[in-house]
């Protein structure tokens, strides 16, 4: 569950649920339901339709919000579901579409879309790994979905306006500053946004086409040079350095650190402070 994470937008949870009958209720968020357990039939109704599907693993399903739900399945169930807010997806539609009139279509029958499938699982990873730190990455992957999703399976889907150009050295610079001056906070991609006075959608594309990688992954790495500059200095312990640079934990540091140093802290930290001594030749 994404519960205490401080995600704004999207929410995520993962469920194992035994035989059920789910009453008559109003979501007011829209929900994408994904199968990534064993094949089930599931019974619903939703605004008064009803649908018997046989789901197996990767199926998908699309419930909008603010409709009647009833579901019954009569053997156990696994299943993520991703939930988001109206006013976000609105949000997105006016931003990347140019309108805020475009509505979710309901999708009962077995949906196959390997990028809403990725979305899934990389937010349900992020989940595991970055815990109550992964706001910037559940941002961005909030954005993804919402415009595949208004792209795809909405009234009137039409085509995403291009995104020209890339952000300038100015606007560049005032990020990473920001950035650095901020790795210990857990900062949103809304924050970095306004900083350049872009939507989030757009500064995540404009920033990604300036440095070739994603706000998310830059900040870590941000995040990790600092802890090699705090680690050679020797004066602070490997826990130390994860908190004071905003990881959720030390083994969360230690993951992220080894990811793109090549050694666990701990390694990094016996090799900086005891180098080898030159071999005699």
């Amino acid at each position: 569950m994404s519960d205490g994470s401080n995600w704004a937008n999207i929410h995520f949870a993962h469920f194992q649920q035994p035989p059920c009958e789910v009453p008559e209720h109003v979501s007011s968020r829209h929900t994408v339901c994904m199968n990534v357990g064993k094949p089930v039939r599931l019974e619903q109704v939703v605004d008064g339709q009803g649908k018997v599907v046989d789901s197996i693993p990767g199926d998908l399903a699309i419930y909008p919000a603010d409709l009647s739900q009833q579901f019954c399945w009569h053997k156990e169930a696994e299943f993520f579901n991703l939930f988001l807010e109206p006013s976000f997806v609105t949000q997105v539609g006016y931003e990347v579409f140019g309108s805020d009139r475009l509505e979710l279509i309901p999708h009962l029958a077995t949906l196959v879309d390997p990028l809403v499938q990725q979305i899934g699982f990389a937010l349900s990873t992020s989940l595991e790994i970055d815990r109550e730190n992964s706001s910037l990455y559940a941002d961005a992957m909030g954005y993804a979905l919402v415009v595949h999703l208004l792209a795809r399976y909405s009234t009137h889907s039409r085509q995403m306006k291009p995104i020209a150009g890339a952000l300038t050295q100015t606007q560049l610079k005032s990020v990473i500053d920001f950035m650095n001056a901020n790795l210990d906070k857990n900062i949103n991609l809304a924050c970095l946004a306004k900083i350049v006075q872009l939507s989030p959608y757009h500064f995540a594309h404009l920033f990604k086409k300036s440095t070739n990688t994603s706000p998310h992954q830059y900040i870590i790495r941000c995040r990790i040079e600092r802890a090699k500059q705090l680690i050679a200095l020797g004066d602070l312990s490997i826990a130390t350095i994860a908190q004071i640079l905003g990881f959720a934990s030390q083994g969360h540091f230690t993951y992220h650190f080894k990811k793109l140093v090549g050694v666990t802290p701990k390694v990094y930290s016996q090799r900086t402070t005891n180098p080898p001594e030159p071999q005699e030749h």
